[in-house]
């Protein structure tokens, strides 16, 4: 890594006493919304709804990002803490929604509400990060945020897992929604105020919202993000299945099964972090991207050991994660009269990536597990052909 973090925002706040409390909260979030993945089979028997309805459920969910440019006007338009206090507030009521009258239908508000929750906030945050971090060391920055991603993986899924552990689906949503509450104080504490942009400034943030739509560079850019999430995707829906179905791993063990995951990506996280700003975004995206192929090919044919099987995902979770997080800064540096809402367009093309990847998935595991490994590695191979030709 490469050193302290830059210093204090306009607002004289430190940018570590930012990461300090926006990271908890990305954890909490990212948890929230990955906790159906791993545990399919469990909801799927709580809520009495076959396992193929909830992942098609996951794959609405996923076309829900099709509104991202719409909530990435949010934080450019409105202010970055607008954006992500907003987004707080429809996390924590998806998610009470659900605590207080659990059933099928609030279950789905709830895996809806915090998925939007996500559009609003993980822009607008990254895109507060972009304005107040030198691209020399942004992706350091950035990838120190991401630890919201694998901290979810480490810590509050596991802890999901025993909550669920009974057989009943409800336990996890009134502690979320506490949670919830007190993330929005937090933000409100430690991100400063912006005040409306000038009119010019507004009209420039439309004309650069077209910008985003006529650029070859902005839509290969983009289009990198929806293959990297379609492939991946595919590997998040037939995982639980896959692991059960192998290895007969009850709910606990799949929780906590799931901690080779967060291994991974917080070593995927921590290589961006560490070589991004000095190795070149665009260079270390091409290598963990072209590591991430292999990985995917390979993962289908691991024989039939626990032990293996669990190496094998670690290196396909950990090249997945260095390749999307490696995008991050090399993304908020494309277009920076627009910033948060190209990264907000950006989780649409990845919303679409998902949304594919959901029913794919849960298809080609039905005629075997070769199948998604084999089509996930031909999508990473497009996508370093697009990196390489075209950004």
């Amino acid at each position: 890594m490469t050193g302290a973090l830059p210093g204090a925002d306009k607002g004289g706040r430190s940018l570590g006493a930012l990461l300090l409390v926006t990271t908890p909260i990305r954890v909490l979030l990212n948890t929230t919304f990955r906790m159906v993945y791993p545990f399919l089979p469990a909801f799927s028997r709580g809520l009495g709804v076959p396992v193929e309805t909830l992942t098609l459920l996951l794959a609405v969910r996923s076309g829900l990002g099709l509104s991202a440019p719409l909530f990435g006007l949010v934080p450019d338009r409105f202010g970055r803490r607008f954006a992500m206090t907003a987004g707080l507030w429809l996390f924590t009521g998806s998610v009470a929604l659900a605590a207080a009258f659990p059933s099928l239908p609030t279950f789905v508000l709830a895996l809806f509400g915090v998925s939007l929750a996500k559009l609003l906030f993980d822009p607008a945050l990254l895109a507060y990060l972009g304005d107040r971090t030198p691209y020399a060391r942004r992706g350091f920055v950035m990838a120190l945020s991401e630890l919201g991603w694998s901290g979810a993986t480490l810590a509050g899924i596991p802890l999901l897992g025993l909550l669920l552990a009974g057989g009943d689906w409800r336990p996890p949503f009134l502690p979320l929604a506490a949670l919830g509450a007190l993330a929005t104080f937090g933000v409100w504490r430690v991100v400063p105020p912006q005040g409306a942009p000038a009119p010019a400034q507004t009209r420039a943030l439309f004309a650069g919202v077209a910008d985003l739509f006529r650029s070859p560079v902005l839509l290969g850019a983009m289009g990198m993000g929806l293959l990297i999430a379609l492939a991946n995707e595919m590997l998040n829906v037939a995982y639980g299945q896959w692991m059960e179905g192998t290895f007969h791993l009850r709910v606990e063990a799949l929780g906590a099964s799931v901690i080779v995951i967060g291994l991974a990506e917080l070593a995927g996280e921590a290589a961006v972090a560490a070589l991004s700003d000095r190795l070149g975004k665009r260079r270390l995206v091409m290598l963990a991207g072209a590591l991430s192929m292999l990985a995917y090919l390979g993962l289908p044919f691991i024989p039939d050991r626990l032990d293996l099987a669990l190496a094998g995902v670690f290196l396909a979770y950990f090249a997945f994660e260095t390749t999307i997080v490696g995008t991050l800064p090399l993304m908020s540096e494309l277009h920076p009269e627009a910033r948060g809402t190209l990264l907000s367009a950006n989780f649409l093309f990845m919303a679409l990536g998902r949304m594919a990847g959901a029913t794919l998935g849960g298809a080609l595991f039905g005629l075997g597990f070769a199948w998604v490994g084999g089509l996930a590695a031909a999508l990473n191979a497009l996508m370093l052909a697009i990196l390489w030709r075209v950004v």
